[in-house]
Parts: structure tokens; C-alpha cells; sequence
């Protein structure tokens, strides 16, 4: 396609190397700079109350008359969840399928940005010309319609991002992946490809949808009761089986949760999703029916659907609760690190009396290809350089162990971390420099604002608590204690059952101020920090905790 010789040809991820989630990736041809994916990732365990979290954009931000667009594959979070805040600082068109760019409007909706965004929809047919070079797509298989691959076409050869895929031989038309045109790309030449890793540790084949179709009709025909049916609310393919097993079963569907709702009312706009008209009713009708001819799907806040499932166990849920009899079908997979969190929930839910299908069938199966369709991807391909993206540092070395066994040498893959620089020069490729990289964490609408020393301070809090200490100073030339010391625990102690450790306490500050008030020099500083050492070695040596102490000193 491209003619134009080019100078400089760069690959650099933001995201998605070693974490699941958080896919950014940059290609970098000549002086322009080409966006792939801009997703968010959910925070792991010790990012204390963190919502979400996106990559640091800093070098788009100081390259922003570079940046040419930035291209979506998909429609899940993690790859469009940062977009809100990426198009904040960078002004940039958009191109994506129908289906996601919907879901990605929808989303800048909900921060008041839809309708000032360039959106450019495109098919896997577009072919988009820019100064340095063309990009193309391809079809792929994934668990939502309209996911494709992105070619970036270089005079060294195309820049493939597969995006997340598998090879699913009973995947129905609006799923199929489009292996014929990644043949031709592989023929074409492709310099470098960046492939999909989160499956690659698991052998053989992804277990097809169609079987996961026929598992969950089983599961509903053989309920007594009411069905929910928990799932992921982007998981388009898997509540389009749930539709049909339904009709299948003669049962009424009740959709649940918000953005459940919003997704499944933007996909059936579409026509991404074949419902019959009389299958869905609204969940305050569910009582005109018998239980065995209702079906309750549904989600979480967040699209996830293991916290209202807890509410729902807890009878606190406030449209359906769990009740003996009922059949939970929980058609997803924990998020990293709520495996615990899951299995505590399916304990909940038989207390309520309920029956769960969770792991044991095959009502879910992986969106991501296993080893097998990693080699397909591979040996179509026939890359010159191979960087494995998607996926912890573990799947990423079990993606690199097949593309060895597939017939590619060392030097042709290359694992960079976050923010490095692979540079294709004279026929060779390195790792030339590091650009700025890392997290950036989304506290409520504060974006960054929240760094390590904050996280630190709320481990601290949540571990051993806090203890304030108020004292106040008459405001005279020859100061005076006027009030105090008070101190104030939080987390730390019962204060009821400790009040000779509370005592003693107070009488050791009292006993720092008056020192400090002796001297002949008085600092403010160095009187709080004595009180936080101080006060600090007592609590350790009575209780063996340190909890955070905060002194406020006042003059009156």
C-alpha cells in the first residue's frame, strides 16, 4: 500500500505489558504518532479506594501536534475506558467500528464530552491514508461484535495489532474473524506483530460458544425456579445465549443493572442483539409470572456482576433478592483478584438457599484464544519481530515459548516493559529509549491526584488506625499550654478499655510541650515531630502497632 519510503518506524507501550488491562500502544512512523486502544484497568488490592485506573499520557501530551488519531479495536473498558481522560489533553480523531464507537460515546456521556469528540466510524473494508502511511482492519473473533485488528502499513512491512481474539469454528456471522484477509497480510509482509497474551498459558483450543450455548439451555431447562444469569455487561455473545436459551425454555428475561440496561438498549438499536419482541419484561413484573418461567440477567455497577450478586444473597438488593429454589448461573470470570471474593459470594448465595452453576460446567468460556489459535495468529502472520502485549509477565513468557516452538528466533522477540522504545532501524530492531510510563490513578473526579504517599497513608490507616493529638498554646511572648493535650484514636484502640495507655499517653506529650516550651528557641516543627517519635516508640512498646499520629498545635 505505502509507497513512501520511511525514516523512522517506533512501537511503544503505555499499557497492557505485565497487567491485564490498561491497553495503550503507540506506533510511531516518521514525525507521526498513531494510537492503539486506550483502556483502563480495575485497581488491584492495595490501591485503596481507587475506581479505576489509565495510563500515564505524558508523552502524547508533550507530542499532542504529533498525535495523527487513535484507533479502537473494541468496544470493552479495557481497551476504550480511558478515553474520557486521554481526550481531555489531546484533540485527535477517533476511529472504531459502529458498535464501538456507540459504546464509546455512550461513555464520554457520562462526562458530559459526547458530541465534542471527532468520531470517524469505519468497517474492516476502510482503508484510511495519512502522510506516512495506511492503516487497514480485519475482522476478529471476539465475546462483542465489531472487533477488529489494526494494520499499520510501513515500507518495512505492516504493524499488526490482533487486538484480543480466538478462532472459534462455530462462531455465527456477526462473530466470524476474517482469516483469509490476515493470510494476505501475513503474505504482504508484516515488520512487527503485537498479539494478544492473556490465554496463552492454558493448551489446545478455547472451548467453542456454540457448547456454552447448549450447557446453559441444560442448566435452564433443568432449573425448578427462577434463573439469574450473571455475566459481564460488554460480554455481548454470552447474553445473546442467554436470550436464546430462554425463548428456548419459555421464559420471560428481566435485565438488571445500569449498565447492563445501557448496553444491551445501544447493541438491540443496533441490531447487534436478536431478542423477540415478548421475551424481555420488566423486573416489577416478574411476580405476575411462575418462577419457572422467569429469568433474571444481570450485572453489577461496573459491569461486573459479583457485588449485586452479594446484595442479592444479603437480601438487600433493591429490585430482586435471592430466594430458596432460585438457580444462579454465574456465566463470567473473576476479575484479577476477586477470585476470593467470588468463592466467599457462591457461599452466600447457597445460604440463601439458591443453586449455583460456577465453574463446574462450561456455562463460560475465555473470549481469548488458547496455544493453539496463538500459533494460528502466528503462522499467518509470519512476522519479523514479535512482541507479545496482553497480559501479565508470566503469559507474556508462555506467548514468547510458542512463537519460538512456531519457527521465530530470539532476536526476532523482543519483551519490552512499559514506556520502552522499539526502534526498527537498518533492518534491525532495539530497544533505543524509554518514554515517561506508569499509572495514573482515578480517585472519584480527581485524576492523579492520588499517588504512592497517599496510598501508603491509607494502607497505614486501615492497618493500625490513627491517633490526633490537639494541643493549644496561649499566644504570649513566655507560651503556655492554654488547652489539652486531647488525643483522638481512630482505628487504633477502644479507647473505653485503654484508658491508662490513653492517660499515659497524654501525660508523655504534656510532658514533650512543657520541655519545649522550656527551651530557650521554640520551633513548631521540631516540637511535632519529637511528639510523633516519641509517642510513636511508647505506642509500639506497649501495643505493638504504629498507628499514624497527627499532632495539631494551636495558639489562642
Amino acid at each position: 500500500m505505502i509507497k513512501k519510503k520511511n525514516q523512522s518506524i517506533k512501537v511503544i507501550a503505555l499499557g497492557g505489558i505485565g497487567e491485564i488491562g490498561k491497553n495503550m500502544y503507540l506506533a510511531e512512523v516518521d514525525k507521526d504518532i498513531f494510537i492503539l486502544d486506550a483502556g483502563l484497568m480495575f485497581p488491584e488490592e492495595e490501591m485503596l479506594g481507587i475506581d479505576v485506573v489509565i495510563p500515564d499520557i505524558t508523552y502524547l501530551k508533550d507530542n499532542k501536534e504529533r498525535v495523527k488519531a487513535i484507533f479502537l479495536t473494541h468496544g470493552h473498558e479495557d481497551h476504550i475506558g480511558a478515553l474520557p481522560y486521554v481526550l481531555r489533553d489531546l484533540d485527535v480523531p477517533v476511529y472504531g467500528t459502529r458498535l464501538t464507537l456507540a459504546l464509546a460515546n455512550a461513555k464520554l456521556k457520562e462526562f458530559e464530552a459526547a458530541g465534542k469528540v471527532d468520531f470517524k466510524e469505519i468497517d474492516s473494508n476502510t482503508v484510511i491514508k495519512f502522510d506516512s502511511v495506511d492503516v487497514s482492519f480485519f475482522r476478529t473473533n471476539h465475546s462483542i461484535p465489531d472487533s477488529v485488528g489494526v494494520c499499520i502499513h510501513t515500507s518495512e512491512g505492516a504493524i499488526v495489532y490482533t487486538g484480543d481474539f480466538k478462532f472459534d469454528q462455530g462462531a455465527t456471522k456477526l462473530y466470524r474473524p476474517e482469516i483469509g484477509k490476515m493470510a494476505a497480510i501475513g503474505e504482504s509482509g508484516v515488520l512487527c506483530l503485537l498479539s494478544d497474551s492473556t490465554e496463552a498459558e492454558r493448551p489446545g483450543h478455547t472451548v467453542s460458544e456454540s457448547i456454552v450455548e447448549r450447557e446453559l439451555s441444560n442448566a435452564l431447562y433443568n432449573a425448578p425456579g427462577r434463573v439469574f444469569a450473571a455475566c459481564f455487561a460488554s460480554d455481548i455473545n454470552r447474553i445473546q445465549h442467554i436470550f436464546n436459551v430462554a425463548q428456548e425454555n419459555n421464559r420471560k428475561v428481566a435485565v438488571v443493572g445500569k449498565s447492563l440496561e445501557q448496553i444491551f438498549h445501544i447493541t438491540l438499536d443496533l441490531g447487534y442483539l436478536e431478542v423477540a419482541d415478548d421475551l424481555i419484561i420488566p423486573i416489577t413484573e416478574i411476580n405476575q409470572y411462575q418462577d419457572r418461567e422467569i429469568v433474571v440477567l444481570m450485572t453489577g455497577s461496573q459491569g461486573e456482576p459479583i457485588e449485586a450478586l452479594q446484595k442479592m444473597a444479603k437480601q438487600t438488593h433493591k429490585l430482586v433478592n435471592i430466594q430458596p429454589g432460585d438457580t444462579v448461573l454465574i456465566a463470567a470470570s473473576p476479575l484479577k483478584g476477586s477470585e476470593i471474593l467470588l468463592a466467599r459470594t457462591v457461599d452466600m448465595l447457597f445460604r440463601a438457599g439458591a443453586d449455583v452453576i460456577s465453574g463446574r460446567r462450561t456455562i463460560h468460556v475465555s473470549s481469548h484464544g488458547s496455544q493453539e489459535e496463538l500459533k494460528f495468529m502466528l503462522n499467518l502472520m509470519q512476522p519479523k519481530l514479535f512482541i507479545p502485549v496482553h497480559g501479565e509477565y508470566r503469559m507474556l513468557k508462555a506467548h514468547r515459548k510458542l512463537a519460538l516452538g512456531n519457527g521465530l528466533r530470539d532476536e526476532q522477540i523482543l519483551f519490552p516493559d512499559r514506556g520502552d522504545v522499539v526502534e526498527w532501524k537498518d533492518g534491525k530492531a532495539t530497544i533505543a529509549s524509554k518514554v515517561p510510563s506508569g499509572n495514573i490513578l482515578i480517585d472519584g473526579i480527581g485524576v492523579g491526584d492520588v499517588g504512592n504517599i497517599v496510598l501508603r497513608d491509607r494502607k497505614l490507616l486501615s492497618q493500625d488506625g490513627i491517633l490526633i493529638v490537639v494541643v493549644t498554646l496561649t499566644k504570649q511572648q513566655e507560651k503556655k499550654i492554654a488547652a489539652g493535650p486531647e488525643i483522638i484514636s481512630r482505628g487504633f484502640v477502644y479507647v473505653r478499655e485503654s484508658e491508662k495507655l490513653m492517660d499515659d499517653s497524654t501525660k508523655l506529650v504534656r510532658d514533650i510541650v512543657e520541655k519545649n516550651l522550656a527551651k530557650a528557641v521554640f520551633e513548631w516543627s521540631s516540637l511535632k515531630q519529637e511528639i510523633r517519635d516519641e509517642l510513636n516508640r511508647y505506642l509500639y512498646e506497649k501495643t505493638k502497632r504504629r498507628p499514624m499520629i497527627l499532632p495539631i498545635i494551636m495558639e489562642v
